[in-house]
């Protein structure tokens, strides 16, 4: 029952965080969705920085897992960069919300220190992987090529999902992305 209640205070808060970022993470609404008292969350997030780095970090290892997923299950280098902004399409799809740390990438200056670490491991992982597969789909760039390239890819597909949410049309996200196929900086889809 503890593990139980735990995981559904973070899966409120995610849900909640990538609607309203780490901002709109408040303990009584958080236990009024859960069904249990605020205090109740207290005993396993004692603060509102230790859920943010729970969350934050839960986000990163949950991405870092799909990422390996798709990469496990291609091995083909085009396909999962077509496939990628597929993963960021999925939370306009789910409410319009956003991706949890490209949110709270936005409120820095706001985070405790430990939630920004943990933001700023989801971007390491997402660049890394990117930079595993280009290097896969090219082995002859070179690494700084590779890393500029795959931060490129990560700020362009986070920056279409903005401007998606900002009107609130995954319409506007898919006209996005296929110009960014387009224009070379994505492959066309497999």
């Amino acid at each position: 029952m503890t593990m139980d209640r735990r995981e559904a205070i973070l899966a409120a808060a995610r849900a909640t965080a990538q609607a309203h970022g780490y901002a709109g993470l408040n303990f009584r609404d958080l236990a009024a969705e859960v069904g249990i008292k605020s205090a109740s969350i207290h005993y396993y997030f004692p603060s509102k920085a230790d859920l943010g780095s729970a969350v934050a970090k839960r986000y990163w290892e949950d991405s870092r897992e799909r990422l390996e997923r798709l990469w496990t299950e291609t091995q083909d280098p085009a396909a999962c960069l077509a496939q990628y902004p597929a993963l960021f399409r999925r939370a306009l799809e789910n409410d319009n919300r956003m991706c949890l740390c490209g949110f709270m990438a936005a409120e820095h200056d706001d985070l405790p220190k430990q939630v920004q670490a943990e933001v700023r491991t989801f971007a390491d992982v997402q660049v890394t992987w990117l930079a595993k597969v280009l290097r896969a789909a090219n082995p002859r760039l070179e690494t700084p090529a590779v890393e500029q390239r795959a931060r490129a890819i990560f700020a362009a597909v986070g920056g279409a999902q903005v401007v998606a949410r900002s009107r609130a049309d995954i319409a506007v996200y898919d006209d996005i992305i296929a110009g960014y196929r387009a224009s070379g900086l994505l492959p066309t889809s497999s």
